[in-house]
């Protein structure tokens, strides 16, 4: 028998701030994935100066990445936000819940003052693990 990802937060643990799980495990049979941080380009490669057109992009860009290896938004087991300006909680969590799909991994996010580019706004890196399937 195959053994699941299992997310869980710990009773001992206080209750996540937002759409997370403090602890994913991943069986060792799993693939895992990571990404490089996904940034808000269009797929033209047009960068939007607004933050949550950027936001948008760089969903549909870690969705494009997954799609690539046959994975889905709920084999995500970790993702890092970074942000160079404060976060529009609601909008990202919108777009956070169409990919994940309450299935919620691990994350870290952090304010930086500039990302690779002085443009990028935003920065999504995720991992994801893919289990071997059963017969």
């Amino acid at each position: 028998m195959t053994e699941k990802i299992t997310r869980r937060n710990p009773a001992s643990a206080p209750a996540p701030v937002g759409r997370y799980t403090h602890i994913t495990r991943i069986p060792k049979d799993a693939d895992l994935f990571v990404t490089s941080g996904q940034i808000g380009t269009d797929a033209g490669g047009n960068l939007p100066s607004a933050f949550n057109e950027q936001v948008s992009n760089a969903f549909a860009n870690i969705r494009s990445v997954l799609q690539a290896e046959s994975l889905s938004g709920s084999d995500i087991v970790k993702v890092n936000i970074w942000a160079t300006q404060p976060i529009d909680w609601d909008f990202l969590y919108a777009e956070w819940d169409k990919l994940v799909g309450g299935e919620y991994p691990a994350m870290t996010v952090g304010y930086l003052n500039e990302l690779g580019l002085p443009d990028i706004k935003i920065e999504i890196e995720v991992w994801a693990a893919s289990l071997p399937q059963t017969t």
